[in-house]
C-alpha cells in the first residue's frame, strides 16, 4: 500500500478531483481502519459527489470549506442541459474500486457501496458546494417546483445505474446518505426525497443487497418509520 494519511482532512485533500476515487487509492483507504480495529465491515472510501462530477459540474475541494462546484446549477437552462453520464464508463473507477477492495477483504467482512440521495446531491449542484441558509435551492423548489422535479429525476436514474453498478462489483450492502433532508417539511421531504428514494430502491438489483437509508431529518422521523 501507499502511505496514507490519517486526518480526514489530509485524506480529502490527497484525493481530489479526477484522483478522488482512483482505484488503488479508494481501496487503501478503505481498507485502512479494519487494520487497526475491530469493525463489523468496510465501507467504499469515496464521495457522495461523484455523480455531479461526472455531469460536468467540475467538483474540487477547498481546505477548510469542503466541496465546491466550478460550474454550479445557476439557472432553469442548466438543468434543462444538464446529461445523464454513462455510469459504466464516466463512474467506471467507482466500480473497479469496489472489484479491488472485494479481493482485498477476502471474504473477511462485508462491504458496503454508498451513494447521495437526488434531494441532497441536487443541494450541493444547486447552491454550489456546501451552505448555511440553502436559499437557492429552496429558491429553486418554491419557484420552479418543476424543474426541481426534473433534476431530483435525472439524478435518481443515475443513482439506479451507479448503485447497480456497485452491486454487479461485488459491493454486499448499500448505503443511500440524505444528509440534507431534514431542510424539508413533512410534505416535502416526501415528495422532493423519500418519493425518488423509493424509486430508487425499487429499481435497484437489491434482492440479495440489504439497503441502508441516513437522514438526519429528526422532524420527520414519523413518516421514516412508515417508509
Amino acid at each position: 500500500f501507499f502511505s496514507t494519511p490519517t486526518t480526514p482532512s489530509q485524506i480529502r485533500l490527497s484525493l481530489v478531483g479526477s484522483e478522488m476515487c482512483i482505484r488503488d487509492r479508494a481501496c487503501e483507504v478503505t481498507l485502512q481502519p479494519l487494520e487497526r480495529f475491530d469493525l463489523d465491515a468496510a465501507i467504499l472510501f469515496s464521495d457522495i459527489l461523484t455523480i455531479p462530477d461526472a455531469m460536468g459540474l467540475g467538483l474540487h475541494f477547498v481546505e477548510g470549506e469542503g466541496p465546491k462546484f466550478s460550474k454550479p446549477l445557476n439557472t432553469l437552462s442548466d438543468i434543462d442541459h444538464l446529461y445523464k453520464p454513462d455510469v459504466g464508463s464516466e463512474l467506471a473507477y467507482v466500480s473497479d474500486a469496489v472489484s479491488v477492495i472485494k479481493s482485498n477483504l477476502n471474504g473477511k467482512v462485508p462491504l458496503i457501496g454508498f451513494t447521495g440521495s437526488p434531494w441532497t446531491l441536487a443541494t450541493y449542484m444547486v447552491e454550489g458546494g456546501t451552505s448555511k441558509a440553502f436559499s437557492k435551492v429552496k429558491g429553486l423548489l418554491y419557484e420552479n417546483p418543476k424543474h426541481m422535479h426534473k433534476l431530483l429525476d435525472v439524478l435518481a436514474d443515475t443513482i439506479i445505474d451507479y448503485l447497480n453498478s456497485q452491486i454487479e462489483a461485488g459491493a454486499d450492502s448499500l448505503m443511500i446518505f440524505d444528509t440534507w433532508g431534514g431542510l424539508l417539511s413533512k410534505d416535502e421531504y416526501y415528495n422532493f426525497s423519500i418519493k425518488y428514494i423509493e424509486n430508487i430502491i425499487s429499481s435497484t438489483n437489491t434482492s440479495h443487497v440489504p439497503i441502508i437509508y441516513y437522514s438526519r431529518s429528526k422532524s420527520n422521523f414519523d413518516m421514516l418509520k412508515n417508509h
